[in-house]
């Protein structure tokens, strides 16, 4: 065989490889609305960055007829590219080949991208399109996801891991993207479960369809399972682009920079009134948020998931923050068993890839009743105490109102590390609201009163005085400095830079026992 024909041959197995399923398993892929692997990868790497790996691999399995069932790269796309010129590892699950599903040697085409992920320190990308493991190949199958899973476990704090879900995704499949760090997932075309609805007809004889057990809508709402929810595929691949943009490569690298002509100490007088002088009424958050942080661009995280804490990125001063706040649009930012696990998450990805953390407190305590504490508050509450505890990363919190209670130690309090802790001066830091303090410190005079309710507004109007104040934390050096509001940008930021070179660490140990 001369070289033109060995290069015919290998031009040959680059178009056989690239058609996977075959033509009608392409059409039948595109006629459901869904992009083929190939394509996927294409349209979110940057034009012609993509570099295959493995594409000849073929799986090894000769029970039921499979040695004459074998297709080029066996129904997964590995390799690398860029994203805005930036490396990353990818894969992409071929639903035309056998239906996605896993083999033992798809899975070590997988692994093998996650072990020189780990060695370069570059993020994984994994698009997940899959009818789980492949039957034929029997315990292979089920021993190659527990080799995804372990290099999962060894990536998870190294490098970023971003699941995309852009079909069926069931059974144990779905414990490697629960492993990772951000979950996306498309409308109506994606699902996680890890029993079916014919299964979970038979056993409990429940009858749910699969978009309303496991679809995108359900795991961004109810479950929290997923980050972020879009209409459609390429939606979803472009706002992978913008998450990358956030954080860095890995563990030790920097965080990008981006340029901007936001001026720092840019004054917003809106900051003086977005917050109501009743404290019993609500106001989003996010105005906040938006007003203090370059371009007044965030980039929410977990947006329709535990809505009473609001968790995203930003950037201020050109450097990637993340930020946690709550909001008293819902449940009056209370903190209750979602809110404390969506923010004790978020708060370790920051911690574990040095983002630093900017905290906006307006929290009234932990949500009461039978149901939360049942749930587990107790338990769910410490998982966001113990993250920001652990933390070392520069921590600047900001209390914008109310700081009552546990949840004023729970959100980023000095006692917790937290390195600078502003407030406004209309902020309320104290175990509990006036009423509730009243009611209770001078119940023997409430009771021998004669107009109880006159005698009780006296009382609350002179603890809310003197007590309900940022100042008595000041003076216990509790809070570092009690700003004007419309300086809230400059002083964050004054803050961040000062923290730039912080040096913190935990006692040598092992690990921790986090409560999960």
């Amino acid at each position: 065989m001369d070289i033109e024909q060995r290069l015919e041959q290998l031009q040959k197995r680059h178009t056989e490889a690239e058609l996977g399923g075959g033509p009608e398993k392409i059409e039948a892929q595109h006629k459901r609305g869904k992009l083929t692997a190939r394509e996927r990868i294409q349209f979110l790497l940057d034009e012609d960055s993509f570099v295959e790996i493995d594409k000849f691999v073929t799986h090894r399995c000769t029970d039921f007829g499979m040695e004459k069932q074998k297709i080029l790269g066996d129904g997964v796309v590995t390799g690398y590219g860029r994203i805005n010129g930036r490396y990353v590892y990818v894969y992409a699950q071929d639903f035309t080949v056998f239906g996605g599903s896993l083999s033992g040697t798809q899975s070590k085409k997988i692994c093998k991208i996650f072990d020189m992920a780990i060695k370069n320190g570059k993020p994984v990308i994994g698009l997940t399109d899959s009818g789980g493991a492949r039957i034929q190949e029997g315990v292979e199958s089920l021993g190659g996801y527990a080799e995804l899973f372990y290099r999962n476990t060894l990536a998870s704090g190294v490098v970023p891991q971003i699941s995309v879900v852009m079909g069926p995704c069931a059974g144990g499949a779905v414990y490697s993207p629960g492993i990772t760090d951000f979950i996306f997932m498309v409308k109506e075309s994606s699902y996680m479960f890890l029993t079916g609805p014919d299964v979970i007809k038979t056993v409990t004889h429940e009858e749910v369809t699969k978009e309303d057990l496991g679809g995108a809508v359900t795991h961004s709402t109810k479950s929290g399972v997923c980050h972020f929810a879009t209409d459609d595929e390429k939606s979803c691949l472009l706002l992978i682009r913008e998450l990358l943009s956030y954080i860095p490569a890995n563990n030790l690298d920097d965080l990008p920079i981006v340029k901007n002509n936001d001026p720092v100490n840019r004054t917003e007088p809106r900051l003086r009134t977005i917050i109501p002088e009743n404290p019993r009424q609500p106001y989003d958050v996010r105005e906040i948020i938006e007003l203090i942080v370059d371009e007044n661009y965030f980039f929410e995280i977990h947006k329709d998931f535990a809505q009473n804490i609001v968790v995203g990125f930003a950037r201020m001063n050109g450097r990637t923050v993340g930020i946690v706040a709550n909001q008293p649009k819902f449940l009056a930012g209370c903190l209750d068993n979602n809110a404390s696990v969506k923010s004790a998450r978020f708060v370790r990805f920051c911690d574990a890839f040095n983002i630093p953390i900017v905290t906006l407190v307006d929290v009234p305590g932990f949500l009461p009743g039978v149901e939360q504490e049942y749930g587990g508050i107790i338990r769910h509450g410490a998982k966001l105490l113990y993250a920001y505890a652990e933390a070392t990363v520069p921590k600047v919190t900001v209390i914008l109102r109310k700081a009552y209670g546990g949840a004023y130690c729970v959100m980023s309090s000095k006692q917790l590390r937290a390195d600078i802790n502003l407030a406004y001066p209309s902020s309320e830091i104290a175990v509990m609201g006036p009423d509730g303090a009243v009611a209770i410190v001078f119940k023997n005079q409430l009771t021998d009163a004669a107009d109880k309710d006159a005698v009780k507004k006296k009382l609350v109007d002179e603890y809310t005085e003197a007590f309900a104040t940022p100042y008595k934390a000041a003076e216990l050096g509790y809070v570092d400095e009690i700003i004007f509001p419309e300086e809230t940008r400059f002083k964050v930021i004054q803050a961040l830079e000062m923290l730039k070179n912080k040096r913190d660490k935990v006692p040598p140990k092992k690990h921790g026992n986090i409560p999960l």
